[in-house]
């Protein structure tokens, strides 16, 4: 798969092995929500890392470090 960077959309992060708990371990709030579903596929990490004030870089980090190993 390819890297995720900031501008990868979050329904294209949660197609990744283990992106999805990574994602919760962060506390990216609404993963299961309906309304979250219809914005996945418009809102990028990166958008949705400053919406939530999350660490972006580490967050990269994290989830191209289980892609590589996979």
């Amino acid at each position: 798969m390819k890297m995720i960077t900031s501008k990868t959309t979050l329904s294209e992060v949660l197609k990744h092995p283990g992106a999805k708990e990574i994602l919760s371990d962060f506390n990216l709030p609404c993963l299961n929500c309906p309304m979250m579903a219809l914005e996945m596929k418009g809102l990028t990490l990166g958008e949705a890392c400053q919406m939530y004030n999350l660490n972006l870089k580490r967050l990269l980090e994290k989830l191209n470090k289980v892609e590589k190993y996979k």
